[in-house]
């Protein structure tokens, strides 16, 4: 019998295998895009590789590339959570007005506040789409519209201004170590811990699981509704940190904190190789999608080019990824298709 199995494993091993270069290829292909748009802006405006220029490419970076790190767990799972930017408007506010009210609060609290407030309609969008078993799409667009009603009555017009926010809080958005922005820093830590644990852990590859084939993940035993409420849970908490950072960046908020950042979110995970079908893609991709959006974004600044080409750039690499993943997924397909035919011959 281990005659016959052996030659029955190889060729189910190859496609994954395959794929697995393909996905380490496409972020390698990204890291490239970001350096060689890096070169060309740079050969036209030297001031584009000036250290405080370079910051503020981190720092652009940095806010999207961390909501990205939830909306990868979520469209792993063929979901999408576009409740990320409300999130981070009415976790903002939420921390802003408890500063202004209690100068004395700790500075961590503030923190733990804004991911409390983001866990908690993460939390529902979670229950919403696993138990009553509306799309995703559906739910988190109502959140969306939910969030910023409430924002809207909570915020009244009223603006929290600098002067309220406590410099220590503060400090984050805009402190260095070592020329490099503390939040960057910040983000980099998380992407490498989601990326560690979704390599390592067995209820993290659960979700690729999912998001391949969700009825055969049942079958197999894989809790999905647990799975998918878990990473709905996750991506609201990583909003509600995003909106603290938001405040400590910006020291300043208002009603429209976060607007827009959904599609920016979702463009840059999927421009960073996750496959808007589910199944497949990484953190570290979503993270050098957001880098990659913003340095075009900044390029066109420093080339004095409009601004509106961005949009119609972002929008154009987006259509070219969900191309490419939807020709990856059929190619695969096939693959496994025959190597099952080469297995039945055997």
């Amino acid at each position: 019998m281990s005659v016959i199995t052996a030659p029955a494993a190889a060729p189910t091993e190859r496609p994954v295998s395959r794929l697995e270069s393909l996905l380490r290829a496409r972020e390698l292909g990204i890291a490239l895009a970001i350096l060689l748009v890096f070169g060309l802006t740079t050969l036209n405006n030297h001031a584009f590789a000036r250290v405080a220029s370079i910051q503020q490419l981190l720092i652009g970076a940095a806010l999207i590339a961390l909501l990205g790190v939830g909306e990868t767990l979520v469209i792993v799972t063929r979901n999408v959570d576009l409740s990320v930017g409300s999130i981070v408007g009415l976790s903002a506010y939420i921390v802003g007005d408890l500063f202004k009210y209690h100068h004395n609060m700790p500075v961590v609290l503030g923190f733990v506040v804004a991911i409390a407030v983001g866990a908690a309609i993460g939390a529902i969008n979670g229950f919403v789409t696993t138990v009553a078993r509306v799309p995703s799409l559906v739910v988190t667009l109502a959140m969306l519209y939910i969030v910023r009603g409430v924002d809207g009555l909570i915020v009244n017009g009223k603006t929290i201004d600098p002067g309220s926010i406590p410099k220590a809080f503060t400090a984050v958005g805009y402190r260095t170590l070592f020329g490099i922005p503390w939040l960057a820093i910040i983000v980099a830590v998380v992407v490498a811990t989601a990326g560690y644990a979704m390599r390592s852990f067995r209820s993290s590859r659960d979700l690729y699981g999912i998001g391949s084939n969700p009825d055969a993940a049942v079958l197999a035993g894989i809790p999905a509704g647990r799975r998918v409420f878990t990473a709905f849970l996750i991506s609201g908490s990583l909003a509600g940190l995003a909106g603290a950072l938001f405040l400590a960046l910006h020291a300043q908020i208002d009603v429209s904190g976060g607007t827009g950042y959904e599609l920016a979110v979702v463009a840059a995970v999927v421009v960073g190789g996750v496959a808007i079908f589910g199944g497949s893609g990484t953190v570290l991709g979503a993270a050098l999608g957001a880098v990659l959006l913003n340095t075009i974004n900044q390029a066109l600044v420093a080339s004095r080019i409009s601004a509106f080409w961005n949009g119609a750039i972002a929008g154009g690499l987006l259509l070219v990824a969900i191309a490419f993943d939807r020709w990856l997924s059929l190619r695969v397909a096939r693959s496994l298709q025959s190597a099952e035919g080469a297995h039945r011959d055997l």
